[in-house]
């Protein structure tokens, strides 16, 4: 990949660091030892694998030994809902792994807004006393809304006081999918306030199929993956070592360069949305624009076929998506769209354009003047 590679979905997959794949490379090769094998170059490489696990625990103000590592982000949410078990609430633009987990106990699904903003009133009402486990993403990963999170942790900590009055001994927790939100937000699990934290080293210009599951010292989480007793008996099979060694790089270098890189991304993003909205009035932005990650415009042009346009952007070398890759590979509506009530003809005309490290001035510039182009050449088509 190079610089001039005009590619606008960093929601959907990061490139591999170069300083990450560097530290990485040696546990491929001459430290290729199990971690738990009782031999000198084996302990030298599970000192580095803890010290990996607790560099990454750092970033987000943990301990090492309150992570559990799994392959990637969707199995995390799923130890988290199966350990916790209950009623659970959630919400209705959440990613298709937060959905599905949810969906096999008993649920409730609240409603966003039409901002695609999940409030902490929504969320009080739909707590129930039985309620044992809320689950709000950081960020929507199709229309980068942030959600207030910090708003939602008090409605928990609320639950609990009034739990604890009334004799309820029932635990209730707050689990975030911040996947989307690392290396552009602060994800400090205090701050936050949540009890169990999700993350993804694909997101975060790490390698893919590497994840984590961060849980308080009061959440008591159940194996879903038995065996040789790895990760506290919680996640058995041979640890990752070079996964999770990148992953502790890349967190590394998200943590130290968010600040500007966030500035970065959004001045990027601003200058797009404006080129791409002064260039067709009747362009839409979806989501709120006053609380949405940097790297995310969602835009619509109504009438058009969003999903023709992305394959005529793809012939001129700009790789765009129409929402989730998920919902993508399925070829379905988004749910998020129909969450947001976006009518159809102006849902099936959207784009979701996610800046990232390959976007440069000069890449976004390029990108959305053939974007203008394609959409200018595609209403011709269908006015003719």
């Amino acid at each position: 990949m190079t610089e001039e590679l005009l590619y606008l979905d960093h929601a959907a997959a990061t490139p591999l660091d170069e300083r990450v794949l560097r530290v990485m490379q040696p546990y491929f090769s001459e430290l290729f030892f199990n971690p738990s094998s009782p031999y000198a170059p084996a302990l030298t490489v599970r000192h580095d694998y803890d010290a990996a696990k607790q560099a990454i625990a750092q970033t987000i103000g943990a301990k090492g030994d309150e992570l559990v590592m799994t392959a990637g982000a969707t199995e995390s949410i799923n130890l988290a809902f199966s350990s916790i078990g209950g009623h659970v609430v959630t919400a209705n633009i959440e990613h298709h792994a937060v959905l599905a987990a949810a969906k096999r106990s008993d649920h409730t699904i609240i409603a966003c807004d039409e901002k695609g903003v999940v409030t902490a009133d929504a969320v009080r009402v739909a707590i129930r006393p039985d309620t044992r486990l809320v689950s709000i993403a950081l960020a929507n990963n199709e229309l980068g809304t942030v959600q207030p999170l910090r708003d939602i942790a008090v409605v928990i900590n609320d639950e609990r006081e009034k739990r604890r009055a009334a004799g309820n001994t029932m635990p209730i927790y707050l689990h975030s999918d911040a996947s989307q939100g690392a290396g552009q937000l602060d994800i400090h699990v205090s701050r936050l306030g949540v009890d169990l934290l999700t993350l993804n080293a694909g997101k975060v210009y790490g390698p893919k199929q590497v994840g984590l599951l961060w849980a308080s010292n009061n959440v008591a989480l159940n194996p879903q993956i038995v065996g040789g007793g790895q990760e506290r008996g919680l996640r058995s099979g041979t640890e990752n070592v070079a996964g999770v060694v990148g992953f502790a790089k890349a967190m590394e270098l998200a943590d130290a360069h968010r600040k500007y890189e966030a500035d970065r991304l959004r001045n990027l993003r601003d200058g797009l949305q404006n080129k791409l909205v002064t260039a067709f009035d009747d362009a839409i932005i979806s989501g709120s624009q006053k609380r949405r990650l940097p790297s995310h415009l969602h835009i619509s042009f109504p009438g058009l076929d969003a999903e023709r346009l992305v394959f005529a952007l793809e012939m001129r070398g700009v790789m765009v998506a129409t929402g989730s890759a998920c919902a993508a590979n399925k070829g379905t509506r988004s749910h998020v769209l129909t969450a947001i009530n976006l009518p159809p003809e102006v849902a099936d005309g959207s784009l979701r354009l996610t800046l990232g490290h390959l976007s440069t001035d000069k890449t976004i510039a390029k990108a959305g003047d053939i974007i203008i182009e394609e959409i200018t050449r595609e209403r011709k088509r269908m006015a003719a």
